[in-house]
């Protein structure tokens, strides 16, 4: 374990802090700057671009490591591989294929996100690469079933959550650290649950989990409060569809070994994601706005609102972040339905605290 969270870990963290360091430096040449606006929070203009770094700092990995695991097994010459590894070098090559598939969906939607950063594309071509972009990759077999016999059901449904999650992380970029800090907690977490949680490990989506998450670390270095980059539409849509495809890819459960509550453990770990997305389009859609409208409705903003501090804001779903996803590991600590209805619950009550506070602070600042 120690051997692959370093050969994960500190190659993706040294990549994305170098190579955004360098972003800094070229994307005002380049026009990259994310200017003040009455809908953001940040007062002095920004470079943009930093998720560059990110995708850098995953794929350049990645590629690497594939590359070696094809050369060592070419060569017979993998004595010195832990051997848990290397028994299953086989396994990762065989289903690199799918991992490409992702990655190459990521990159599309990141070119995407690049181009809209630098000339503000409009929501509807941007929301039609999205589904195109899900579409494919449920065809090439990134798809759950979600126990349910009939395809097109867990494809409709796998297509709802890459599109879904991919926007949920684009909505959460809206203050320092905030985004990256939460894949950051959500991949770390991810990890854990396919490398120990499980009867095997899963190498290949594990390990890609702890690639993102040193590339969100090193990238956190140059956007942690205040921030001197931002990585904009590149690195939102990229982490987003990242950990929605690898919580598809990645078995939760395994017959036999564990009960079927454990397919819950994703809303855990990405409850705040989730709660953020669906409070910001309910408040938009009852004050009769388009949810496509950017604005500061969202989870981190109602939070100021309330008094808080920007640091302490982000800190705050931090907190509440780790907090669902630690309840979301306990899921594979119990047997029955009704103790994981019991967490699933928790999670339920501390959104809706969350969700009452919120809405108190907001109705005493609206009537004073």
């Amino acid at each position: 374990m120690l051997f692959l969270i370093t050969a994960c870990v500190v190659p993706s963290f040294l990549i994305a802090f170098l190579s955004t360091g360098l972003m800094r430096r070229l994307a005002p040449r380049w026009g990259l700057m994310d200017q003040p606006a009455a809908r953001k929070v940040h007062v002095t203009p920004t470079p943009l671009g930093g998720g560059i770094g990110i995708w850098l700092g995953v794929v350049i990995p990645i590629a690497a490591a594939q590359a070696a695991a094809w050369f060592l097994l070419r060569k017979g010459e993998t004595g010195w591989l832990p051997p848990d590894i290397a028994q299953h070098l086989e396994g990762v090559l065989y289903r690199s294929d799918m991992m490409w598939a992702i990655l190459l969906g990521g990159t599309v939607l990141s070119v995407m996100g690049l181009f809209d950063d630098w000339r503000n594309l409009p929501w509807q071509p941007r929301l039609f690469i999205q589904i195109l972009v899900a579409c494919i990759l449920v065809a090439v077999g990134v798809r759950a079933t979600v126990f349910v016999e009939a395809p097109w059901f867990g494809a409709a449904l796998t297509a709802l959550w890459i599109l879904g999650l991919t926007n949920s992380f684009n909505f959460l970029d809206n203050m320092d650290g905030l985004s990256a800090g939460i894949g950051l907690i959500v991949a770390v977490l991810f990890a854990t649950i396919m490398l120990a949680f499980t009867s095997e490990p899963r190498w290949l989506v594990g390990g890609g989990l702890l690639v993102l998450a040193g590339a969100l670390a090193g990238f956190l270095c140059h956007n942690r409060p205040p921030a001197r980059i931002f990585m904009g539409d590149t690195g939102s849509y990229f982490i987003g569809l990242l950990l929605a495809s690898f919580t598809v890819l990645g078995t939760f459960y395994e017959y036999g070994r564990t009960s079927t509550h454990v397919m819950l453990a994703p809303l855990c770990v990405l409850a705040v994601p989730l709660y953020d997305t669906a409070s910001v389009l309910v408040i938009r859609l009852s004050q009769g706005r388009s949810p496509f409208h950017a604005d500061k409705s969202h989870f981190s903003h109602r939070l100021v609102e309330l008094g808080l501090s920007k640091p302490a804001a982000v800190l705050t779903i931090y907190l509440v972040t780790l907090t669902t996803g630690l309840c979301g590991l306990l899921l594979y600590q119990v047997e029955t339905w009704m103790a994981a209805g019991i967490i699933m619950l928790l999670v339920g009550c501390l959104l809706a605290i969350i969700a009452i506070l919120e809405t108190a602070g907001r109705r005493q600042r609206n009537s004073s």
